[in-house]
C-alpha cells in the first residue's frame, strides 16, 4: 500500500555510454573482500512493523493520510480512520473454524449474499473487512460501500484485542447491526455486540439470533464445531427445498411410500376381482390420503366390487 504520490516513476534520464574499461583495473563486478556479501537477489523486502503504533486514534483531528483507494486487493492491511491496521495471517485453528461458521450463516435461508474477507468501505479513510459477512457482499470487483448486517470475527489466543475492539467500533459505526466474535481459546463462547448495547457473552449451548440478516437461530458450537455446523447446514439446505426439518422429510417420505403402498393394493385387489378400474377411477386414487386408501381397500375386500359414490 502506497500513497499516490509514492508510485510515480521517477523522469529517466539520458545517460553518457561507459567507456572501455582498461584490461589492468579490476572487474567491478569482483566482490571487494572488505565490503560484507550483498543480500541474494531473491532477499524479501522488509516486511512493515506490525505493532501497537499502526492502531489509529480515537481523535478526528488525529485521522491518517491513507485512503481506501492507497490498498490494493492483497495487501496485508486494512484502514480505520486513515491509518493502516496490519493484517496477519490466521492459525489452523480458527482458520478451519472461520470455514464451518462461514458455510453456516451463507446457507440459511434467509440469506441471499454472504462472503469472507469482504473488504467495506463506509467512508474514504476506512477499508475493513470481517472474517464473514452476512448481507451486502453483492457480485462486483473492488471495496463495498457501506456495511453487512451481519459481522462475525474469530478471535483466537495471542490476537491484539485493541485492534480488535477498534474494528468493532468501526462495523458497528458503520451501520453493521451485529458483531460476533467467536472466542476460541477456552472457554469458549461468542461475544455479541450491537451498536448503543454492552456487549453481552453466549456459552456453547445458547442461540445466537439475528432477524432480518438470518432466518434461523444459531447455536454457539455450530460457528467452531464441525458436528454441529454440519446438523445446522443440513436443516438450511432442507429449509430451503422445502423441508422444515430432517423429520419431516422422513415423515413425509414413509407418508408417501404408505400412500403409494395402498394405490398398488387397490389396484391388485381389483385385478383379483375382475373389476376394471377405468383413467378416472385410477387418478382419483391419487387424490385420497392414507386412512381413505385403507378405508377403499376394506370396503373392496368386503363388496367385492367398486363402490358407487
Amino acid at each position: 500500500m502506497q500513497a499516490p504520490e509514492l508510485l510515480a516513476a521517477p523522469t529517466d534520464t539520458a545517460q553518457t555510454p561507459a567507456p572501455d574499461p582498461d584490461p589492468r583495473d579490476p572487474d567491478p563486478r569482483d566482490p571487494d573482500p572488505r565490503e560484507p556479501a550483498p543480500a541474494p537477489a531473491t532477499a524479501p523486502p522488509p516486511f512493515p512493523a506490525t505493532s501497537a503504533p499502526d492502531l489509529p486514534s480515537p481523535r478526528p483531528d488525529q485521522r491518517g493520510p491513507f485512503r481506501a483507494e492507497h490498498v490494493r486487493p492483497g495487501d496485508p492491511c486494512e484502514l480505520s480512520h486513515g491509518h493502516p491496521v496490519f493484517c496477519l495471517p490466521s492459525g489452523g485453528r480458527a482458520s478451519g473454524a472461520l470455514l464451518l461458521g462461514g458455510a453456516v450463516v451463507a446457507w440459511d435461508p434467509a440469506v441471499s449474499e454472504a462472503g469472507a474477507c469482504t473488504g467495506y468501505r463506509p467512508a474514504p479513510e476506512v477499508l475493513r473487512a470481517p472474517h464473514v459477512a452476512v448481507g451486502n457482499v453483492p457480485e462486483t470487483p473492488g471495496w463495498v460501500p457501506g456495511a453487512p448486517a451481519l459481522a462475525i470475527e474469530y478471535a483466537d489466543a495471542g490476537d491484539d484485542e485493541a485492534r480488535l475492539a477498534r474494528k468493532i467500533d468501526d462495523l458497528l459505526g458503520a451501520g453493521t447491526r451485529w458483531v460476533w466474535v467467536v472466542r476460541l481459546a477456552a472457554p469458549r463462547h461468542v461475544e455479541v455486540h450491537a451498536p448503543g448495547e454492552p456487549p453481552r457473552r453466549a456459552l456453547p449451548g445458547e442461540l445466537l439470533h439475528a432477524p432480518g440478516a438470518l432466518q434461523n437461530p444459531v447455536q454457539v458450537e455450530a460457528l467452531y464445531d464441525r458436528a454441529a455446523a454440519q446438523r445446522a447446514i443440513l436443516t438450511s439446505l432442507l429449509q430451503r427445498e422445502g423441508h422444515s426439518s430432517l423429520e419431516s422429510l422422513r415423515d413425509r417420505g414413509l407418508r408417501e411410500g404408505r400412500n403409494e403402498g395402498l394405490q398398488q393394493a387397490v389396484r391388485d385387489v381389483c385385478d383379483v376381482l375382475g373389476i376394471a378400474l377405468s383413467t378416472d377411477e385410477d387418478t382419483s386414487l391419487l387424490e385420497l390420503d392414507g386412512p381413505a386408501l385403507a378405508a377403499l381397500l376394506e370396503r373392496l375386500k368386503r363388496e367385492r366390487r367398486w363402490p358407487l359414490p
